[in-house]
C-alpha cells in the first residue's frame, strides 16, 4: 500500500468522525452536497462551513472553522485552490487532525505547512470516491 493510500485509509477509518466541510451549502447541485451525504452514510458527522452558515443535512452550519464550538477531526475543503491554503491554516489553528483537499484543489505550499504542523493531509482526492475503495 503506497503512502497516500495509507493516509487516505487512516483519515477515513481512524482519524475521527467529525468532518467540517468548508464550502458546503444547501445548494443540492454542488459537489459538496453529494459528498457530504456519502460521508454521513459512512458514519461521519458533517458540519457545514459556509459564509451563509446554513443548516445542511440536519447539521447546524457555521460561517468559519473558528466558530464551530466543538472539536473537528477532519477539514474537507471545497473552495478553490487560491483560498484553500488559508483554510488549511485555519484547520491547524483550530486543532484539526487532518485536512482533505477535494478533487481539483491543489496547494503544494499549504500541503507542506499542514504536514509540518503534524496533521495528516490528502490533496486532489475525493472521499466519496475513496470510501468504496476501502473494501
Amino acid at each position: 500500500m503506497d503512502n497516500e493510500t495509507e493516509t487516505i485509509r487512516r483519515i477515513l477509518r481512524e482519524t475521527g468522525d467529525t468532518w467540517a466541510v468548508v464550502g458546503l451549502s444547501a445548494n443540492r447541485s454542488r459537489a459538496a452536497y453529494g459528498v457530504a451525504e456519502v460521508l454521513q452514510r459512512f458514519g461521519k458527522r458533517v458540519v457545514p462551513v459556509h459564509p451563509k452558515a446554513e443548516a445542511v443535512h440536519g447539521e447546524q452550519g457555521y460561517a468559519s472553522l473558528a466558530e464551530i464550538p466543538f472539536p473537528v477531526d477532519v477539514v474537507d475543503v471545497f473552495v478553490n485552490s487560491e483560498l484553500a491554503g488559508g483554510v488549511a491554516d485555519e484547520a491547524v489553528a483550530v486543532g484539526a487532525k487532518a485536512v482533505w483537499f477535494q478533487l481539483g484543489v491543489v496547494d503544494e505550499e499549504a500541503y507542506g505547512r499542514t504536514r509540518a504542523a503534524g496533521l495528516e493531509m490528502v490533496m486532489d482526492r475525493c472521499p466519496a470516491i475513496e470510501i468504496p475503495r476501502l473494501g
